[in-house]
């Protein structure tokens, strides 16, 4: 028995070794990626395609279009879609990106057959009925005025539409009248022009087998063909970096956002870079939280991210506080970026942040499910695993005075835009 008075000793984490991933080819040419570590009966089938905001013709229509894949497809009629999967104990889950059209199935094993048909015809073939779709587009407008009503939704969309405009694809903010824009034939154009065969990939993860992927090539080996999707023209991304105000008469606190462009994950300082956001706001015990939150008390949660797309990325802070707190905030949080830009970082410090790194590591290739959210990641930015491996090696051997030259190069208070929303 263990001794439950003696705390187990703390290990140093070694090799973090990713489960074996297998690549291989539907008969209709996509690309498909199987990981069979799974030690329960059930499996994940997910479709990626690159058929988000940047391939768009009209604004919103890759989100309308990927959400209403469930609303009906054919032979199956509004709820009788839902109800089907859940009779089988499946369920279908469409994850967010910019980027990318996502749509999971997970299923048992031995239902699959049941679902795995039903599930293909669902991307192939889907309705886009009239009447779903005006149910659709008045009930996510009432959804929209409600979020447009919350101090942090407001922050967070002016901020990102300050980094990157308006118009682009990163930066432009939907609005109500913007479905009322959309019709079914908008959303029947996107779909035949991108979600395809040669414009996306599959990701079977879980307790993988020769029937399993047998399976996936029998029903998914069916989707159509065409070109490949084109990226739109983006506009120029706005020049010098400005404070704005914002009056939200009813807001209960004010909202703070401080924000940059960057880059994408195929950028040379993008591991490196990560490692800094974390360090500054990224986990509990960052720099941020420690002071703001648990030094000052000015907020309940304060905290950074570096959001590389695709074809770009922003880093923010971000926070809400009481109106009368905003300025002493704002003066802590450079205050924290003049530190990180002058000072190297404790060695103590450093050996924290880098033990709560890879420990986060760990999670992300716990199972073959986890495995494939990260496979997805990074097949979504046009990489693959050695790119998991990369942030791996920079995390065990980054330095102090490597973090504080990336401080210098991207913490500059010049180079962010300031955003306040305030009652």
């Amino acid at each position: 028995m263990p001794n439950r008075r003696r705390r187990p000793n703390i290990q140093r984490i070694g090799e973090i070794r990713v489960p074996a991933v297998r690549s291989w080819t539907l008969r209709n040419g996509l690309p498909a990626y199987s990981i069979p570590a799974g030690t329960q009966p059930g499996v994940r089938v997910e479709l990626i395609f690159f058929a988000g905001r940047p391939y768009e013709h009209k604004h919103l229509v890759s989100r309308v279009a990927a959400d209403m894949l469930a609303e009906g497809c054919h032979g199956y009629e509004g709820s009788a879609l839902s109800d089907h999967f859940d009779y089988y104990g499946a369920s279908i889950s469409m994850p967010v990106s910019l980027d990318t059209t996502n749509v999971s199935l997970l299923s048992l094993n031995r239902h699959l057959p049941h679902v795995l048909p039903v599930f293909a015809d669902m991307i192939a073939r889907p309705s886009f009925d009239e009447g779903e779709f005006r149910r659709f587009c008045k009930q996510h407008q009432q959804l929209l005025r409600e979020d447009l009503s919350q101090v942090d939704v407001v922050a967070y969309r002016e901020i990102t539409s300050c980094i990157f405009g308006s118009q682009h694809p990163y930066g432009y903010n939907s609005r109500p009248e913007d479905y009322d824009a959309l019709s079914t034939l908008d959303l029947r154009q996107h779909h035949e022009r991108l979600i395809h065969a040669h414009n996306g990939l599959v990701i079977i993860s879980g307790e993988v087998n020769s029937a399993v992927e047998e399976m996936v090539d029998r029903y998914l080996g069916d989707l159509p063909a065409g070109p490949a999707g084109r990226v739109v023209d983006f506009p120029r991304i706005p020049g010098k970096a400005e404070k704005l105000r914002m009056s939200m008469p009813e807001a209960p606190q004010s909202s703070i956002r401080i924000g940059r462009q960057l880059f994408n994950r195929n950028h040379p300082d993008a591991a490196g870079f990560y490692i800094l956001d974390t360090l500054i706001g990224g986990y509990f015990g960052s720099r941020l939280m420690t002071n703001i939150r648990e030094d000052k008390g000015f907020t309940y949660n304060i905290e950074s991210s570096f959001d590389p797309m695709r074809f770009d990325g922003c880093w923010y802070i971000e926070c809400e506080v009481a109106h009368e707190a905003v300025g002493e905030t704002l003066t802590e949080i450079y205050r924290e970026m003049d530190e990180l830009r002058s000072r190297p970082v404790p060695a103590t410090e450093l050996r924290m942040l880098k033990g709560y790194l890879l420990g986060n590591y760990l999670t992300m290739v716990d199972g073959p499910f986890a495995t494939g959210e990260l496979l997805r990641s990074v097949l979504s930015d046009g990489l693959d695993m050695a790119a998991f491996d990369e942030l791996v090696r920079v995390t065990r051997e980054i330095s102090a005075t490597d973090l504080m030259q990336l401080a210098q190069r991207y913490l500059h208070p010049d180079d962010c835009w300031e955003v306040i929303v305030a009652p």
